[in-house]
């Protein structure tokens, strides 16, 4: 049921992202639930992967190339998912960072 939710507040946090930033585009909260859905699978097979390849990098930048990970995972959910546009990688930057920001204070909220 947990899982569910976060779901759904995720998608709420997608569309309210997308309506903030003029590069990025959903066609509907369905299309927002569906980013949200892989958007979750992507973050628990593929970062994980990308993180560790890119080690090195992220130690360098202090962290930093983490943001950078963070954009192409959105960037390929945008490749995936019909309906989901984001036009280039700086919109796709802005986007997790956005994102980023509104589910951590819907995490708050909720608990």
């Amino acid at each position: 049921m947990g899982f569910i939710i976060k779901l759904l507040l995720t998608a709420v946090a997608v569309v309210l992202s997308a309506y903030l930033l003029p590069g990025v585009n959903v066609a509907g909260f369905g299309t927002a639930l569906i980013v949200a859905l892989v958007l979750a699978v992507l973050n628990a097979i593929v970062r994980p992967i990308l993180v560790l390849l890119s080690l090195p990098i992220t130690f360098l930048t202090l962290g930093l190339f983490l943001l950078v990970i963070n954009a192409l995972i959105i960037l390929l959910a945008d490749a995936i998912v019909p309906g989901f546009e984001v036009n280039g990688f700086i919109w796709a930057l802005i986007f997790s960072i956005i994102l980023s920001i509104i589910t951590t204070i819907i995490d708050l909220i909720t608990g």
